[in-house]
């Protein structure tokens, strides 16, 4: 066992609380969720910070003992990356993403640059017994909220499922502004960050915009969504903020309908879709959103309320979209009121 101090702790290590003074195990369990220290070993000009646990951005340096959590990623626009069988202290590996995630990495965009290397030191050690000097290797999945009830059991809440052609096509600007329309006409709104990669960024901007309580994957002890983890996660999440006494529920789908975060198999989960209200969909070009009302209409059998996003940025959009499409559409940005309001009549007058 050693003993480091750490420059950085990223956001997706939480759940669990930590001190700058860690003790580190150098053998490491190769599973998604272990926390671990490396050393970072690379300057970047760009994508070159991570958001601690306080929800900031702070800049990575070479020579920063940083500590993460492994897991995978599969970005469109970032990287790629996979979880290896085996890791030893000396390995390098690459920071994933924004949040903290630690793995190897597989695919680089070029917007982003080369990714940060990470020099494994080992895992990240807690001592949940007083006086202990027996330390157990630290996980995500500690101190995790559980709903304690399952989704059935869950108050029947309606939820507004804000859901994209792919990642940054406007969902938290959505999905925020939202939150404030409701919460400034008198709702409690719950907000959900149900697939994805952690990063606290999209919950954070939710409860700056009024949310009342926030919960997402992370919270209850995932690092990355994939098809396998996103129903019962989901779930997980949907019922605590269903128990929380909200009067509906702002849930953000990360990445796009055919990513690789699970959000397929949510929207087939015939126990999460009963809670459905309303069917946002963001798009980035009009093609993209008729693409996806057909998608969810074929594949999934669901009605798309309304469209926002950057397709609706201008009248041209618009246009486009009206003359291919019978779904109203309005730009968040711009419109943020006219787009809460109507979404408010679809959840609550119907």
């Amino acid at each position: 066992m050693y003993r480091y101090i750490a420059d950085k702790i990223a956001s997706v290590t939480k759940n669990v609380p930590l001190h700058r003074e860690i003790r580190v195990d150098p053998v490491v369990i190769a599973k998604e969720g272990m926390i671990v220290a490396g050393r970072i070993k690379s300057e970047k000009s760009v994508y070159n910070t991570v958001e601690n646990c306080e929800g900031r951005m702070v800049r990575l340096h070479r020579g920063d003992i940083l500590v993460g959590a492994l897991g995978h990623r599969n970005a469109l626009h970032g990287y790629s990356g996979i979880v290896p069988q085996k890791i030893e202290p000396g390995m390098t590996l690459q920071v994933l993403n924004l949040g903290g995630v630690i793995g190897e990495c597989t695919s680089v965009n070029a917007e982003v640059g080369e990714p940060f290397q990470f020099e494994v030191l080992g895992s990240v050690l807690v001592f949940p017994e007083f006086g202990s000097r027996v330390g157990v290797p630290a996980s995500v999945s500690m101190n995790a909220i559980s709903a304690n009830t399952s989704i059935d059991q869950a108050p029947k809440v309606p939820v507004i499922f804000i859901i994209g052609t792919c990642m940054n096509a406007g969902k938290t600007l959505a999905s925020s502004q939202i939150v404030r329309t409701f919460s400034n006409h008198g709702k409690k709104v719950g907000a959900a960050k149900l697939t994805g990669v952690s990063l606290q960024k999209d919950t954070l901007s939710m409860k700056d915009y009024g949310a009342e309580v926030v919960c997402s994957f992370n919270d209850v002890g995932v690092v990355t969504t994939s098809p396998s983890t996103a129903v019962s996660s989901s779930r997980e999440v949907l019922s605590y903020l269903s128990n929380s006494g909200v009067d509906v529920i702002v849930a953000e789908l990360g990445d796009g309908i055919m990513g690789q975060y699970g959000v397929q198999e949510i929207l087939l989960d015939k126990k999460i879709m009963s809670r459905s209200s309303c069917i946002v969909l963001c798009a980035n070009d009009p093609v993209g959103a008729w693409g996806a009302v057909e998608l969810l209409k074929d594949d999934f059998s669901l009605p798309v309320d309304v469209i926002t996003g950057p397709t609706t940025d201008n009248e041209a959009g618009l246009k486009a979209l009206s003359s291919k499409l019978d779904v109203m559409a309005i730009n968040a940005r711009a419109h943020g009121e006219k787009l809460a309001g109507h979404i408010m009549k679809v959840v609550f007058d119907d």
